[in-house]
């Protein structure tokens, strides 16, 4: 059997914890910060877990991150 392609747009935005929770960066945090009200940007900062059903779409991508 041959191997699995990991996504390549997966591998840049997320990242498997060690207890196999996935972990992303929040949006619309690249530019305009100025414009945007403080609490969003206070809010937006570090990163987020994944919620558990949309993480498993995401496992799909990665095969080799578990």
């Amino acid at each position: 059997m041959p191997k699995m392609k990991t996504k390549s747009s997966a591998k840049k935005r997320f990242r498997v914890t060690a207890t196999g929770k996935i972990k992303f960066g929040s949006a619309r945090k690249r530019h305009g910060m100025s414009k945007r009200p403080h609490k969003m940007v206070r809010t937006a900062r570090g990163s987020q877990i994944l919620d558990e059903r949309d993480a498993k779409i995401v496992r799909n991508h990665l095969p080799y991150d578990l």
